[in-house]
């Protein structure tokens, strides 16, 4: 990568519509040029032509299904890059919030949410460093599954689909908590699975998930999570 290809990459997160959109995509669902232009207040000409800068500097995928144009984080990659610069950006004394809504969706956001794939917030980190203190994890070098983290992935009937270059355990510095939850493929099948298996649900609009009952149980069983440190 030169100077200007770094300048040019840049430049597509230095916009505060296409930042609004970036992090609305988190989610790691596909979403319409309309649901976008209404998420971050804009008109839809002025999504439609910040979303072709995106899909041509290859921080989007851009999916077609009859009339609707639908587009995505291009890759994992982006989505932690966003994640991040998110972290990075987030100041340490946060502005309070305005409304008694924005104050309820951003301590459900901080509690739980998904990071494009996999789960972050105090959840994530209560995962992390539960697996961490139980030898499943390891974070002194970087993260990575043990051996015996492997087994119990085998044990939770969790398959890690190991394909392409994406590394199997890889720490995401977590926005809110400013400290890494775990993201790769592992970080992303343990999402997955907590979802398919309703030990989380989303709740409102946001990225936000809520841990249920059964997910407290199969998370103070399997890690020795406390529930409290769940709600």
């Amino acid at each position: 990568m030169t100077a200007s290809d770094l300048a040019a990459l840049a430049a597509l997160f230095a916009d505060e519509s296409r930042a609004a959109f970036l992090l609305a995509l988190l989610d790691g669902r596909a979403w319409t040029a309309g649901e976008l232009a209404r998420h971050a207040g804009v008109a839809p000409s002025t999504a439609s032509e910040h979303l072709g800068k995106l899909v041509a500097g290859g921080v989007l995928a851009e999916e077609r299904q009859g009339r609707h144009r639908y587009v995505r984080l291009a890759d994992p990659g982006i989505a932690h890059l966003v994640e991040d610069l998110a972290a990075r950006s987030e100041p340490e004394v946060p502005a309070p919030p305005r409304s008694l809504r924005a104050a309820s969706a951003g301590a459900a956001m901080a509690r739980g949410r998904t990071c494009y794939d996999h789960l972050a917030g105090r959840l994530g980190i209560a995962i992390a460093d539960a697996m961490t203190e139980r030898g499943l994890l390891r974070q002194d070098t970087g993260f990575a599954l043990t051996d015996r983290g492997l087994a119990w992935f085998d044990e939770q009937g969790i398959a890690l689909a190991r394909k392409g270059r994406r590394p199997v355990a890889r720490g995401c510095l977590d926005w809110t908590e400013r400290r890494p939850h775990l993201a790769g493929l592992a970080g992303a099948a343990l999402c997955r699975h907590a979802l398919d298996a309703r030990w989380c649900v989303r709740i409102g609009s946001e990225r936000a998930v809520k841990v249920t009952a059964e997910g407290e149980t199969a998370l103070r069983t399997g890690l020795g999570i406390p529930a409290a440190a769940l709600r």
